[in-house]
């Protein structure tokens, strides 16, 4: 599966549900509840009584784009490190106490977050509760299951980046098209860093960033805010916090041409992976709509079968075996837009190239039709319903831009401004974003292989 694709599935879609407004609670079913503990932490509670479930989350403002050149990695190895037990709760007591009441749970890292949840019965939130804060005080930093650890990210990063010539791609393309940026660096980290990683390093790292201060209880489900508020001060209220010293905010450095790069891998197959740099919703450029239009710019291209890469360069045109896009709004340093594609059998990655920059040139100089408008926004109002059946994706969508953002009202009128968007609008992004002077451009050059080797590419 492409990179774009991979980040499509692994990003929630940040269209916003309704909820509380300004002056108050806009529905008994649809309201957020939010409340501060003495200690800084942070606490975002859903209500959705449809079914006696509640999902627990924490998140911390700490992740990828977070790390140091010497130590990229560190905190996605602290994420494995977190289920090795405390004093309190050895390793293996963690999973195996969730699993006894009925529940699961598991951790991601991101960027810009690093965030661990269970699913439980609501009367069971309590053991969430009691275990989650007890690792936010109380981790066991053990050398040797840190080297087990290290080396099983090792193997991740091996399985995932080294062996997979797509996604080896996407690294070096990001770590081109962000130069001495945070958001150039992998999330599993450099294999140069984490060999050299050390456990004084995630000793460090956990008292650092694992505060209180630096973290956000979500909880989504089946109960009473009150109640929630109340266990969480008996819980995390008496973890000791600690202030947090948050690395500047760092510009992208200027690009001012055309930038390309090839990768010679084994693969079977060629692919192409295209990026502009464009605003997202924290740089409040002068123009607050502009992402909003970009993001309708991405559903016109990429949204499905009637889509403009569907319908023209992979059903007519016949040059493509895939083509997408992927545009994150609410990125917490920098917008950025990709495209990324395979050619068909007989077309090259430039006639590729070629299609994509044609159908691009097509966006600045004819406005899109109020039908492809309003296709792409129906998809928009779809999403919305749809995600209201998953009380995880709720509490995810309030975890994500309070973590990223700390503000997870920044998109309170997200849909209504998406409604909004017109085709000038969207005419005026692609001619200001999609420029040569502001694009970078890598290609996978495939290298011979045996089946065997790409075997689950």
């Amino acid at each position: 599966m492409h990179p774009v694709s991979l980040l499509k599935l692994a990003a929630v879609s940040l269209l916003m549900l309704p909820i509380m407004s300004a002056s108050g609670k806009s529905s008994a079913e649809n309201s957020v509840t939010e409340a501060m503990l003495d200690n800084g932490l942070k606490i975002l509670i859903k209500e959705d009584h449809r079914a006696p479930v509640v999902v627990s989350q924490i998140w911390y403002r700490i992740g990828g784009s977070y790390e140091p050149e010497g130590i990229t990695g560190i905190s996605h190895v602290l994420e494995h490190m977190m289920f090795k037990g405390t004093s309190n709760n050895p390793t293996g007591e963690f999973d195996r106490i969730i699993s006894e009441n009925g529940g699961s749970g598991n951790a991601f890292t991101g960027r810009d977050y690093t965030a661990y949840f269970q699913k439980l019965e609501k009367s069971r939130l309590g053991v969430s509760f009691d275990l989650e804060s007890d690792r936010m005080q109380n981790l066991l930093l053990n050398e040797d299951e840190f080297k087990k650890e290290r080396e099983v990210v090792i193997e991740e990063r091996r399985l995932r980046t080294e062996d997979k010539p797509e996604s080896k791609v996407y690294e070096k393309f990001m770590k081109r098209a962000f130069r001495d940026h945070p958001y150039g660096r992998p999330i599993i980290g450099w294999m140069r860093d984490l060999e050299k990683l050390e456990l004084e390093d995630l000793e460090k790292w956990y008292k650092r960033y694992y505060t209180p201060a630096n973290a956000i209880l979500v909880v989504a489900g089946d109960v009473d805010p009150q109640q929630v508020i109340a266990a969480a001060k008996e819980t995390y209220g008496k973890v000791p916090s600690t202030d947090v010293d948050m690395p500047d905010r760092p510009a992208v450095p200027e690009q001012n041409g055309v930038q390309r790069l090839s990768v010679k891998a084994p693969a079977n197959v060629a692919y192409m992976l295209m990026g502009f740099h464009v605003p997202a919703v924290v740089d409040q450029p002068d123009n607050e709509w502009e992402p909003y239009a970009l993001e309708i710019l991405s559903g016109i291209l990429d949204g499905g079968d009637a889509a403009r890469f569907f319908d023209q360069l992979i059903r007519t045109e016949k040059v493509a075996t895939a083509a997408g896009t992927d545009y994150d709004p609410f990125a917490r340093l920098a917008g950025y837009f990709l495209i990324d594609g395979n050619p068909a059998d007989g077309k090259t990655v430039e006639e590729l190239e070629q299609a994509i920059l044609a159908q691009i040139e097509r966006l600045k100089t004819e406005p899109v039709s109020p039908a492809e408008l309003d296709r792409v926004k129906a998809q928009i109002v779809a999403s919305d319903t749809y995600e209201l059946d998953s009380i995880f994706y709720q509490g995810m969508k309030l975890g994500l831009l309070e973590s990223t953002l700390f503000d997870w009202r920044l998109t309170e009128q997200h849909s209504e401004r998406l409604q909004a968007v017109t085709a000038e609008q969207v005419m005026a992004v692609a001619k200001k974003y999609f420029h040569e002077d502001n694009m970078t451009v890598a290609v996978l050059d495939p290298q011979p292989v045996n089946t065997s080797e790409v075997a689950g590419q």
